[in-house]
């Protein structure tokens, strides 16, 4: 019997990261998960992420510490506005001010450095080029060119022990077709969070591109949407 392959998975424990540590365990791999408290405005994420990896499941656990809030420059991380109320047509035009960044670069970079730890060839990451806000560093020509770098950067690769993949199993699926994944696999979307700017009782906004593109997903699934939303309206 072959013995089953570890991954690092990076989860924040928003829909696409739930779904994607689905993937990686419905594939047969050994989920290692890796979350960041980086400064973020919806730190609320992470005791989702905690949520997620103890509903379903992983060998170990890692919440990092990053001070990405030193450096600012994103509505997520300083006292900037996040955009709220926007058009699916708004959001594809440029990049939004929720960017943070170099973010999926140095969580990717921290990753890769667990995975060559762990001995894992294979990292996990939830990045979607479809129903998402335009950030750069969830296309596929970033995710290409990272994977190129870890292959030059690390020493079980230049010596030949391991081969590093960054797979994106939901790189081209819209938010639709990822709640669909997800609901075949069991995921339970109701213990997740993606909202940019919560309440302070963790509520999600309903109004922010990543609430908007989450609601526009379940509608378009056709699957009850579990998320509690601030406000009667909602």
């Amino acid at each position: 019997m072959t013995a089953a392959k570890k991954a690092v998975v990076l989860v924040s424990g928003g829909l696409d990261s739930t779904t994607c540590l689905a993937v990686a365990k419905r594939q047969g791999f050994v989920p290692y998960a890796l979350s960041f408290a980086y400064g973020q405005r919806h730190a609320v994420e992470i005791e989702a992420a905690r949520r997620v990896v103890a509903a379903m499941g992983v060998a170990a656990h890692l919440v990092l510490p990053l001070p990405l809030g030193q450096i600012g420059g994103s509505a997520l991380t300083a006292d900037i506005p996040v955009p709220k109320d926007r058009s699916t047509d708004a959001m594809g035009e440029g990049i939004p001010v929720t960017y943070v960044p170099a973010r999926n670069t140095i969580f990717l970079s921290l990753a890769l450095g667990w995975a060559e730890v762990l001995g894992a060839a294979d990292i996990f990451i939830g990045v979607n080029a479809l129903d998402y806000s335009g950030y750069p560093d969830c296309r596929p020509a970033f995710v290409a060119a990272f994977e190129t770098m870890a292959n030059l950067a690390v020493k079980e690769a230049v010596e030949g022990r391991l081969h590093i993949r960054v797979r994106t199993p939901l790189l081209h699926l819209t938010k639709a077709a990822i709640v669909r994944l997800g609901t075949r696999l069991g995921v339970d979307y109701g213990i997740t969070h993606s909202c940019y700017d919560p309440s302070p009782e963790g509520l999600a906004c309903g109004h922010c591109d990543s609430c908007l593109l989450r609601r526009k997903g379940f509608a378009e699934a056709g699957i009850p949407d579990p998320t509690r939303y601030a406000g009667p309206s909602l």
